[in-house]
Formats: C-alpha cells, structure tokens, sequence
C-alpha cells in the first residue's frame, strides 16, 4: 500500500512532462507538492534530472503519466495553465522545499512571499529583504539553484541597473516570462 498525506498525495516521487509555451516543464512531485520544475525538458535532460532527483530524495520518481492520476501533478498542470494563458497571477498549489535550504531557503520563500506577478525585485533589495545586505550575488546563487522556477517566481529577480541578469532557463524563457506578465513587451517575432 502506498503512503498517503493528508491532501490524498502518493508519498511515492511522480514525474511527467508538459508542454508549455516556453518549452516542455519537467514537473516533478512528492506527498508534500511540488517538488522540482525543470526547463527545456527533453529526453536527455529529463534522464538527468530524474537521476538527480534520485541522489536527492533518496527514492526514483516514477513516471505520472500526463500529471492527472497524482493530484500534485493534476494541479500543477492546472495552474501552469492558468498562468500561461494569462488568467493566474498567484500559486497555490502546496510546495515541498526539501530541495533548498538555509540561505538559499530563505531567499526562495522571500521571493514567492513578496514579489507578485507582474512586478521585479534586484538582488540587493531581495538580498535586503532577507536580512543580507551584503549578500546581492549570493541571491544571485539562490536563483540559480531554485527547484521551482515559474512556480517560485525567479524570473522576477532582475539586475538594479535594469538588466535582465541571468536565469537557469535561459534569456528567452526569462523575456517571455516578464512578457506574460507585462513586464516587458512582448516580442515581436
């Protein structure tokens, strides 16, 4: 019998693959949520992932399907949906954060808890924000080793100059992201 949360969640790690329009998301979940969200989710990168989340929760994620006998999964995918097509501007579907900690934690929950959709933060000020002044390029750190990007809104994170600074998915996927949300304009081709 597999183990269930209070939320009726396998305890068991699933995975699937979605299509979005930034490119396929690995999403992965355990009992807790949410547990991983991975860009440009091809054969490749899906295998590499997958064995690191492995090393990581100690358990191989087993495939879900299209995310919907899972109910992490099934709301996840409803609400990238929602938030691709514009009409979702906040998650709330539940996280499971065993993947970072420490500083990294901190500045991951700081940033889904004060930076709402259609808005930017620079490092230094989510540095400030978390009680690290002098800690702007390990924000920067932090960003890049976010387990839940989209969902955990790293895109928002931007240089205090105006620039885009950097972002795992890369550049594109961060323009579109901000475009989404009418931060920037849209592209043009």
């Amino acid at each position: 019998m597999t183990e269930t949360s209070a939320e009726g969640a396998t305890a068991a790690p699933v995975w699937t693959v979605r299509d979005t329009p930034v490119g396929p998301l690995l999403l992965a979940a355990t009992g807790r949520g949410l547990v991983s969200v991975v860009f440009h989710a091809g054969e490749r990168t899906v295998r590499r992932s997958l064995a690191r989340l492995t090393a990581r929760l100690g358990t191989e994620p087993a495939p879900g399907g299209d995310g919907g006998d899972d109910p992490v999964l099934a709301e996840a995918a409803r609400e990238l949906d929602a938030y691709f097509r514009g009409g979702l501007r906040e998650f709330s579907l539940p996280l499971d954060w065993s993947l970072t900690s420490g500083f990294n934690g901190r500045v991951l929950r700081t940033l889904a808890a004060s930076v709402p959709y259609g808005s930017t933060v620079g490092y230094q000020t989510l540095a400030d924000r978390v009680g690290e002044p002098g800690a702007a390029r390990a924000v920067g750190v932090a960003m890049g080793s976010n387990p839940l990007p989209v969902v955990v809104p790293c895109h928002r994170v931007v240089e205090s100059g105006g620039g885009l600074g950097g972002f795992g998915g890369g550049l594109e996927t961060k323009r579109a992201l901000l475009a989404l949300e009418g931060v920037l304009p849209a592209p043009l081709f």
